[in-house]
């Protein structure tokens, strides 16, 4: 049996988290021992924490007592910014290297120190370069092969790039986009692996979509468009936002056809009595953005159609209340939430991005748009809200596609596969 470390320097819950929670609990436990080693026992809102969660699942959790951050590497940094104001590349050399000698030369060798007390065979780093540069480090300490599952694209510095090359056993990447952009900074290719996120296809939800819209205040045929993840800068959840502002004042004079469901009036640019009454939009999550998005919804005079829900632990139960789903980040590894929308079946709108863009078939599946393009994110929402067929359609195919493409399965035979080759199994 082999031992395996598993390091996270993470403060949040995360897609991550989930993947690496899935597979934990399907890895041969008679071939590799896990330990986990975290910065940080961070919450899952409303719920548990990840010391809980990993532990349910046989696991001995570790917290690191991790180097923080001193005053002399507060007042060097402050001073760095001032006298390079004029470079922003500069800048962050800098910054990096007060943290490199003030914080995480310490934490490695706290790393490697835990290495060999605990006999480690495998390093198995659950992020990206930057955030475990401190294992990477470690694991060329103590001599320990090192696996890192990078699932985000990410800038490194030279620095960065010649630590992974030099020292780190092999990456995974959670998608050809991320592994891709690694390459373009001069990472090694033999280094570096793909290996898809997946997600179990007998997933139910635990609560009904009637019991979710109506917790939301949906009435009868209200059409509901929705979102999930972090707010953080990075999600651009102001886009849509402004987005279902620019979709409301567009008043395009038509009418959606239903079955089930009798026709409902053209949209009224006032919003009283119009169609866009009968659509509503809800972001799920909870992060430093909060506050700015309701602004921005109070801005554009949406606080009727437009709500913030909040971290929902069983997001999959909102997400298939939903008729619509929309992921509008500047950057992403390879969405689990994604995943679960088309899981789902649900047409999926997202930014032309790493991750989406090898999930999503354009017109097949879903949509895509660039990054921030909010006119033509209002357009696609347009097409799905007044073409149901067209919804059902899209979302039946991303459903099949994930059970065909992306199962729970394959992703932990895979990454297994990795851990083998790595240890020479």
């Amino acid at each position: 049996m082999k031992n395996i470390l598993i390091l996270d320097t993470g403060k949040e819950w995360g897609g991550g988290t989930n993947s690496l929670l899935e597979l934990l609990r399907r890895t041969d436990k008679d071939k590799y021992k896990f330990t986990a080693l975290f910065y940080h026992n961070y919450s899952k809102p409303g719920e548990s924490d990840i010391k809980t969660e990993i532990e349910k699942v046989g696991v001995k959790f570790l917290l690191i007592k991790y180097s923080r951050q001193s005053v002399s590497s507060k007042i060097l940094k402050e001073t760095g910014r001032a006298l390079l104001f004029f470079s922003e590349r500069l800048r962050k050399l800098y910054i990096f290297f007060i943290e490199y000698f003030f914080r995480t030369e310490g934490n490695a060798a706290r790393i490697a120190r835990l290495l060999k007390d605990l006999n480690i065979d495998l390093l198995y780093m659950n992020n990206q370069p930057s955030s475990n540069l401190e294992g990477i480090i470690a694991a060329r300490m103590t001599g320990i092969k090192s696996l890192l599952h990078s699932r985000i694209e990410t800038e490194l510095n030279f620095f960065e790039v010649k630590a992974v090359n030099k020292w780190l056993t092999k990456m995974i990447c959670v998608s050809e986009g991320v592994r891709e952009s690694f390459l373009r900074q001069g990472i090694e290719p033999l280094k570096c692996s793909t290996v898809y996120n997946g997600i179990d296809a007998g997933i139910i939800p635990a609560i009904p979509p009637d019991e979710i819209r109506q917790e939301l205040g949906l009435k009868g045929n209200e059409l509901l468009i929705g979102s999930a993840g972090s707010l953080v800068k990075r999600k651009r959840f102001a886009d849509l936002i402004k987005a279902m502002a620019t979709f409301r004042s567009q008043n395009p004079e038509v009418r959606i056809q239903d079955k089930k469901n009798p026709p409902l009036p053209p949209f009224d640019k006032g919003g009283v009595g119009g169609f866009f009454n009968k659509i509503k939009c809800v972001i799920l999550g909870g992060g430093s953005e909060r506050e700015l998005l309701q602004k921005e919804i109070e801005k554009n005079k949406l606080n009727d159609y437009v709500m913030l829900a909040g971290f929902k632990s069983e997001a999959i139960s909102y997400i298939n209340a939903m008729d619509i789903f929309i992921l509008p980040s500047e950057r992403e590894g390879f969405p689990r939430v994604v995943l679960e929308a088309m899981l789902m079946g649900k047409p999926v709108i997202a930014s032309r991005i790493a991750g989406p863009l090898e999930l999503i078939e354009e017109g097949r599946t879903g949509f895509l748009y660039n990054t921030g393009d909010v006119n033509t994110l209002s357009s696609h929402i347009a097409k799905l809200v007044l073409e149901p067929p067209l919804r059902k359609s899209l979302g039946e195919a991303g459903r099949k596609r994930v059970i065909e493409n992306f199962s729970i399965e394959k992703y932990v035979s895979t990454v297994e596969n990795n851990f083998a080759e790595v240890l020479k199994l």
